[in-house]
């Protein structure tokens, strides 16, 4: 297909030391789109949304770590957009990157979201709905994007190529992330592709055959 009929566009700009997936998604018909997880280098995001030439409409955040949320703040300041996400139970991750920032060397300021979200909810990225599914486990608000008319979603810290995400940090839970994995993602489908918060993105199906957390 040509790049005009592809129902949505994506740009992974990896940012702060930690090389987290910040995405840039957007219409290709429309031009309209989103920021997800904008850890930080916020002036980098600025500089790929303005050479994608695309219309901000709002930042999306999957949980409340430094490396995912720290230049949301500066980022809606600086947009004028909206923050949407993640669930309410990050509110004290979100209520504490100031202090999480200094700890790792990202500056950072407290982020209250714009709208919380809760399973079922959906948010528009370009001209295509997303359902939101409530995933715990890395942290207790972690939420996805998924549109399963596309099999394409964005499950920031969940589920890696060949890893799922850490659960020793605070009020993280192995049990949690785990169940959530089993009964939110593998359901969505074999087919189902999906970006990450860090490295490659996969597919469901390549995860249940050999991801060593799952088998």
């Amino acid at each position: 297909m040509s790049e005009s009929t592809l129902p949505l566009q994506a740009a992974i700009l990896p940012v702060t030391p930690f090389q987290q997936n910040c995405a840039l998604l957007w219409s290709p018909k429309t031009m309209h789109g989103v920021v997800v997880d904008p850890g930080g280098d916020v002036e980098n995001i600025l500089r790929g949304v303005a050479e994608m030439e695309i219309v901000l409409d709002r930042i999306l955040l999957t949980h409340g770590h430094i490396d995912h949320a720290g230049g949301a703040a500066e980022l809606a300041e600086r947009t004028g957009v909206e923050i949407v996400g993640p669930h309410r139970d990050d509110e004290w991750l979100l209520a504490r990157l100031p202090e999480s920032g200094a700890q790792y060397g990202i500056p950072a300021r407290i982020v209250e979201p714009d709208r919380w979200l809760v399973e079922g909810d959906t948010v528009e990225i370009g001209d295509r709905t997303f359902e939101v599914l409530h995933c715990p486990g890395h942290t207790p608000g972690h939420i996805v994007f998924v549109n399963r008319g596309l099999n394409f979603g964005l499950f920031g810290d969940v589920l890696f190529r060949g890893s799922v995400g850490r659960t020793d940090l605070p009020r993280g839970s192995h049990d949690d992330l785990i169940r959530s994995i089993q009964a939110k993602i593998l359901p969505l489908g074999d087919q189902f592709t999906f970006l990450c918060g860090h490295g490659p993105g996969s597919t469901v199906g390549e995860e249940r055959r050999s991801n060593p957390f799952l088998v």
